[in-house]
């Protein structure tokens, strides 16, 4: 499969997933976020793939949203008069899928719902879109050529791609309430600061850093109990209850304990590294769960 605005490829378990659009600074488009989406669902059944990591191709990560096309620059159909009955009822019609939902956000739901451990090697500007689409993913490390930017305040939108989900969740309230506010350009440095990036490094050590760190996440591990991990720890954390997450962790107890759990206490025992049978093409009969 090949892609227009992307580049797919896998290294020792590693899919690199690299935006390509250099020449206009990995500027974010309708067929960018259709690719994306793609990109992410075949990683999420691909037995190859561990883990993903991604970054930009050139000077940038993604410059935000490509405002030199024509019409409404983020693709929406201006004639529809979406309700929010459309969006419970209606949310795959192909009119309100391709005219009025948020493109960043079907991305980041993309990237949600993806069974594989997520790094965002952001090695320069990101700024809206460019911004938001990396609080779907589990760490994000940055260059100091790095600027990440939640600039929708000063072109009179909101913040998309789901970010008011996921950035409270990083930052905290407050300070998520203040980024969007003051649609300040961070420094890694300061993005480090408010807790919205793990870690700074020189640009020729951004994606050793990355490829190192989404070893640790994947080396000797289970790819049906990472894949699980994931997905309940951004689910159950939603949960008004702590019952929820017993619920959900009762059952990823059952099967992972009669799966690839019987080759991880053999392994130990035994004192050997395990080999894991589990893959995510074959996960337990509950999930996915709360779809």
């Amino acid at each position: 499969m090949s892609y227009a605005t992307l580049d797919y490829a896998v290294t020792d378990g590693i899919l690199t997933l690299t935006l390509d659009r250099p020449d206009a600074l990995n500027s974010f488009t309708v067929e960018m976020a259709n690719e994306l989406v793609a990109a992410f669902e075949r990683a999420s059944t691909d037995d190859d793939v561990r883990a993903v990591v991604v970054t930009g191709r050139g000077r940038a990560f993604c410059a935000g949203m490509d405002l030199s096309v024509g019409g409404n620059v983020f693709g929406l159909d201006e004639s529809q008069e979406p309700t929010l009955s459309d969006m419970h009822d209606r949310l795959d019609d192909p009119a309100i899928l391709e005219g009025v939902r948020d493109t960043g956000g079907r991305v980041t739901l993309a990237i949600y719902a993806c069974t594989k451990p997520v790094i965002a090697a952001i090695n320069g500007p990101a700024v809206g879109i460019g911004a938001t689409m990396t609080l779907a993913m589990d760490v994000r490390m940055v260059s100091t050529k790095a600027r990440i930017g939640l600039v929708f305040g000063k072109i009179g939108i909101v913040p998309e791609a789901c970010s008011t989900w996921f950035l409270p969740r990083i930052v905290g309230i407050s300070r998520a309430l203040e980024l969007v506010y003051s649609a300040d350009i961070l420094d890694g440095a300061a993005a480090q600061e408010v807790g919205l990036v793990r870690s700074v490094h020189e640009p020729d050590e951004l994606l050793p850093a990355a490829y190192e760190l989404a070893g640790k996440f994947t080396q000797n591990r289970s790819p049906v109990a990472t894949a699980l991990a994931r997905q309940m720890m951004y689910r159950n954390s939603a949960q008004p209850h702590p019952l929820e997450a017993h619920r959900i962790d009762s059952l990823a107890m059952f099967y992972t304990s009669r799966g690839d759990g019987k080759e991880g206490v053999a392994s130990f025992l035994e004192k050997r590294d395990p080999d894991y049978a589990g893959r995510t093409t074959d996960m337990p009969p509950f999930y996915p769960w709360q779809d």
